[in-house]
């Protein structure tokens, strides 16, 4: 099984004259099995941790490493691969095809795999009503609500059986109640194939169902969620 790891990373990001260390030497493992959350202000540099961790940026400082390889030693195939293989990303923005059903969006990865587009159907639609969306395969994202989307979305991160799960906000468009079975969902997914996930989240109720919580101030990593993030997310 594997872990991932962040090992002594830093990101520094130029404004004008000034350097913003987004990711300022950050030293975390997270656990084959294991679901993360992670909290933190605006500017704290979360989602810029979770693209260190997919492979999307290189950190100017330090090492990211799955399953004991080093990320940012792989070479540019190599590290398409790792995306498209073995990381499951639900990212903010959904990144959803305007003009294509729900079902062809979440598949999008799987014929780029070896699937063909029927047996990609076959294995998208059941992950699909598993996010309550049995009657919506064929309706276009403008046809979706924002919590439809957004489930959408993570249907498109977990049907190729990532090895690694990472997400940006995934609760962020939905009720309390998909927000609970979302969440339930993604850690019982992580605990089942035994796979470490993380996710970045203002939603203090997360913390109720991850294994374990950090708080990302600065661009360094604590552990817990601190007593002012706390008061701002209840």
């Amino acid at each position: 099984m594997s872990s991932l790891a962040l090992h002594d990373v830093v990101k520094h990001y130029s404004s004008g004259e000034e350097t913003i260390r987004a990711v300022d030497g950050v030293c975390l493992e997270i656990a084959a099995g294991e679901l993360v959350a992670l909290y933190g202000p605006s500017g704290s540099g979360k989602t810029t941790l979770l693209l260190l961790a997919a492979g999307l940026i290189a950190p100017d400082g330090g090492r990211v490493t799955f399953g004991g390889s080093d990320i940012g030693a792989l070479s540019s195939r190599e590290s398409a691969r790792y995306r498209l293989r073995d990381v499951g990303f639900v990212f903010q923005s959904f990144h959803l095809m305007p003009g294509a059903s729900a079902l062809d969006n979440a598949l999008i990865k799987l014929p780029v795999c070896g699937y063909t587009v029927r047996e990609a159907r076959e294995k998208t639609a059941p992950w699909l009503k598993r996010l309550g969306l049995g009657e919506r395969l064929e309706h276009r994202p403008e046809q979706l609500s924002m919590g439809e989307r957004q489930r959408v979305a993570i249907a498109r991160a977990l049907v190729g059986e990532p090895r690694l799960l990472l997400a940006d906000e995934p609760t962020g468009n939905l009720d309390t109640a998909r927000t609970r079975e979302i969440l339930a969902l993604l850690r019982d997914i992580c605990h089942e194939r035994r796979i470490p996930g993380l996710l970045v989240t203002h939603d203090g109720e997360a913390a109720s169902f991850v294994d374990r919580t950090i708080t990302l101030r600065d661009g360094r990593v604590m552990d817990g969620i601190d007593a002012e993030l706390a008061s701002l997310t209840t």
